[in-house]
């Protein structure tokens, strides 16, 4: 595989480059790294400006206000906005997740409905699958949806939903035929998260951020031309869901983790470590994983070039990208020495790193736990017999 960019290729990276330098603030990339989250109304005003410039989508069809560009470049547009830590879209379910499985089984209606506004970041998308009895085995989804006149009446609760409490609408997987188990009479909904009966309550995580949240489903009602795809065929469509969200994940997150390297790096000079010979011998076992999961994402990316179809490298990528961020940022604190008991404006950029542990020790947790992830690559691609 020739790894270099085609002349088009690197005329796209050079001209985001560009607007990147004249789109964010002066210096952006010289600042000391970002704690938190920026504000919600921050980064819809970004996504709007990604979008206005053509860079968001960029493989969606033109017919929904995509690029119709090859996967190579939402690679590299992943790859330019991780190295200089540019904020995110806010839709990143809507479009990682929500969006291509509307695109592949949902019909014109909800096409026209939702793609665009997800681009544009009008419209905002959290996800409805794991429950508080249901969290890896989802084919033991219990919130019940029955039908009723041209609705379907649902109740049920969910958790870990990134992003409920700002979300306009819930990809919502229920069970609709109570006589069925496992992984058939489930049924796929586009939830309107303003609906009566709705309600969000945001989970306060380690770091003090209510990033997550659970929603509870009182009587519901959802329209049946809501659901997506047909009733009872709602694992199929969860699984397109699921791909998506670790088929395009790999690039995304070893960008953010090529971001914390090149920050470590820095942090290692600053603490005046760069001479330390057990300090040097951990940095380049960082950076050996750190290429390994570049390498596996480019892998993926072939395939999904081949085949429109995400496969199960992403599981590779995303299982170990979340412990080496882990090991990378447990790093850095040890580095800081004492002062990595400090926080807020007493602590090295601000409490970053302090931060960043924190927040990992929902990687392993988030977008499919260490071990279900393991069972997949088990079965998926090293052909071990299914555990069960």
């Amino acid at each position: 595989m020739d790894f270099r960019d085609t002349t088009d290729e690197a005329e796209f990276r050079a001209g985001l480059r560009d607007w990147l330098a004249d789109t964010l603030p002066a210096n952006w990339a010289q600042r000391p790294p970002h704690v938190g989250h920026h504000p919600i109304e921050e980064r819809r005003a970004w996504s709007r400006k990604l979008f206005d410039a053509g860079y968001v989508g960029l493989t969606w069809p033109t017919e929904y206000g995509g690029g119709g560009k090859p996967y190579s470049y939402q690679a590299i547009f992943l790859e330019e906005t991780g190295r200089i830590g540019a904020p995110e879209h806010v839709g990143v379910i809507g479009l990682g997740m929500a969006g291509p499985t509307i695109r592949i089984h949902g019909t014109e209606t909800q096409k026209k409905q939702h793609l665009a506004a997800i681009l544009s970041g009008d419209t905002i998308f959290c996800q409805g699958f794991s429950e508080p009895g249901s969290g890896s085995d989802l084919a033991s989804v219990s919130t019940r949806a029955e039908l009723d006149g041209h609705s379907y009446v649902v109740n049920g609760q969910k958790v870990w939903s990134s992003w409920a409490h700002v979300a306009d609408y819930c990809i919502l997987l229920t069970r609709s035929d109570p006589a069925e188990r496992g992984h058939r009479g489930m049924t796929y909904f586009i939830l309107d998260m303003h609906s009566p009966g709705v309600a969000v309550r945001p989970l306060r995580q380690i770091t003090g951020d209510p990033e997550f949240n659970e929603i509870f489903l009182s009587d519901v009602r959802i329209p049946a031309e809501d659901i997506v795809d047909v009733p009872g065929n709602g694992w199929n469509v969860a699984m397109t869901t699921l791909l998506h969200e670790r088929g395009t994940l790999g690039f995304a997150l070893t960008s953010h983790l090529e971001g914390n390297m090149a920050r470590l790096l820095e942090t290692v000079k600053q603490v005046g470590a760069a001479d330390d010979p057990v300090v040097r011998d951990r940095v380049a076992g960082l950076y050996v994983e750190l290429e390994g999961l570049r390498y596996t994402n480019l892998r993926s990316l072939t395939t999904l070039m081949k085949t429109g179809v995400p496969g199960p490298e992403g599981s590779v990528a995303k299982l170990c990208w979340s412990e080496t961020n882990q090991r990378l940022t447990s790093f850095a604190l040890e580095l800081l020495g004492t002062d990595s008991q400090l926080d807020g404006d007493g602590g090295f950029w601000s409490g970053f790193w302090q931060f960043q542990q924190l927040r990992s020790r929902g990687n392993t947790i988030e977008a499919g736990t260490s071990e279900v992830l393991r069972n997949i690559i088990a079965e998926r691609l090293v052909g071990l017999p299914r555990s069960r």
